[in-house]
């Protein structure tokens, strides 16, 4: 049984407790105090050809206290969240830096929300033997699929994340979060041709994981996806028009130009999109958006994690920059204002601006109308991982799944392509957005390490991007 720090929505860090550690914080002149607390659960388990391969069970508590001294921030953690603990912590924080005369922070009042995100059965409730079936299952579907299936991976990682947060400024929040993630990867041998492919599913929540998944559909994808890779051709190298299907595609909008809209890199000027708001970006028919309120979606949150309730931000409209990403130092020094997007990995890391779900909205066209426009290019339907210079936007990204538009048709699938660009650029080449927005789970990493973050977009179509091949 997992009992956990909290009881309910009850810390056992009361409210007089945390005003005395803030005060500590405050005492040498601080402009700004917060504490951040958690307990969080964790469960990691997978399965390799039918058999258990690990099961690795964790606990992670502490709490992060961190002091803004005008653009300047000191950050302690702490395991220890007795009421001497605490001060003592928030004390050693405020002695490094002499700010000056200490000031009082104000009342603590709890701040009320409603969750719009359901749980079922918490991780630690279900027999794990149960667990192991379940996956043991996906690599049966996967061997039934075809004789060539040579080995079979699967993992399901799940975590419940208890949060409790106060601030200087006299706010007191307190949420849960919970994500479950299976993935799976499959490797085939057919006559002397290996090659393998993977999938993933998951949401914010717990136990439902189970019954919304198709495992015997999700086995087969992938299976035919490693399949079809032992016979493709290699892809063409040059400069095309290109369609990228919805969901992970929208991989490229998140690591090309998501992490240059947010303040994390505005603030130093380190971003192509530094000052320009208000101007054209993009393509007039790019609309995009990052989201946390929607209801158990992967990146959403009631709360970030500073305490601000977390909204829809519209980031560009009809091509036009309308937001960035905002935290509560990202506000400070643009003076733009807090969008919710304060985000951490956990208690370790002071939060930063950070992508919660973000997407490109639909649009107009159809998917089949952009096929039809392409007299020869490259339909990228399954996007691979990559790298991008998040001051530049400059990306590289791997092809998992792709085939060679010819004449208006979808013709035969190749493999090895990469896309090549810059996320500037490649917006304002993006001609056509379809309706079929779809979205797909990601694990983000940056400054304040690596957080649940979704991405998406409807399939679109690039007039021009480079796609990286083999000559002919």
């Amino acid at each position: 049984m997992y009992p956990g720090l909290i009881k309910g929505d009850i810390m056992i860090v009361q409210s007089h407790i945390l005003s005395k550690a803030l005060d500590a914080a405050m005492s040498s002149g601080a402009d700004f105090a917060d504490i951040f607390l958690e307990d969080t659960y964790s469960s990691q388990l997978s399965i390799l050809n039918s058999r258990p391969e690990q099961a690795i069970v964790g606990q992670l508590y502490g709490a992060g206290i961190r002091l803004f001294f005008g653009h300047e921030i000191i950050y302690v953690t702490t395991n220890d969240l007795s009421e001497t603990g605490l001060v003592k912590a928030a004390l050693r924080a405020a002695q490094s830096r002499d700010g000056g005369a200490g000031k009082k922070t104000l009342p603590l009042l709890q701040v009320s929300f409603d969750s719009v995100h359901t749980y079922g059965e918490k991780p630690w409730e279900m027999n794990r033997d149960r667990k192991f079936q379940w996956l043991n299952s996906i690599d049966q579907h996967a061997r039934a699929r075809s004789s060539s299936v040579t080995q079979v991976e699967a993992g399901l990682n799940e975590k419940f994340q208890k949060i409790q947060i106060a601030n200087s400024r006299g706010l007191m929040a307190y949420d849960e979060r919970a994500y479950s993630r299976l993935r799976m990867q499959t490797f085939v041998d057919n006559n002397g041709l290996k090659e393998s492919s993977s999938e993933d599913e998951g949401h914010m929540g717990t136990s439902e994981i189970y019954d919304q998944i198709q495992l015997k559909e999700l086995a087969e994808k992938a299976v035919d996806c490693a399949m079809m890779l032992t016979t493709a051709d290699y892809a063409p190298a040059g400069e095309m028009p290109v369609v990228i299907d919805n969901g992970f595609g929208g991989v490229i909008f998140h690591e090309a130009s998501g992490h240059g809209l947010e303040t994390t890199s505005i603030a130093k000027e380190a971003s192509v999109f530094c000052g320009k708001l208000g101007q054209k970006i993009a393509h007039e028919s790019v609309t995009a958006i990052d989201d946390g309120t929607i209801e158990n979606g992967w990146g959403s949150l009631n709360i970030d994690d500073e305490g601000n309730k977390t909204q829809k931000t519209v980031l560009i409209e009809n091509g036009v920059l309308k937001s960035y990403i905002v935290d509560e130092m990202g506000s400070r020094q643009t003076g733009h204002e807090i969008t919710g997007s304060g985000r951490r990995q956990s208690y370790k890391y002071a939060p930063a601006s950070r992508m919660r779900n973000t997407y490109i909205a639909a649009g107009n066209d159809s998917f089949e109308e952009m096929i039809r426009d392409v007299d020869y290019g490259l339909y990228a339907k399954k996007m691979g991982g990559g790298s991008v210079n998040p001051g530049t936007g400059d990306f590289n990204f791997q092809v998992g799944e792709a085939y060679i538009i010819r004449n208006g048709r979808i013709e035969e699938p190749v493999k090895g392509a990469c896309l090549i660009g810059r996320g500037i650029d490649t917006l304002g080449k993006i001609t056509k957005v379809s309706k079929d927005l779809k979205l797909a789970r990601g694990m983000c990493g940056s400054v304040s390490g690596s957080i649940p973050a979704a991405v998406g977009q409807p399939q679109i179509l690039v007039s021009s991007l480079m796609v990286g091949g083999r000559a002919k």
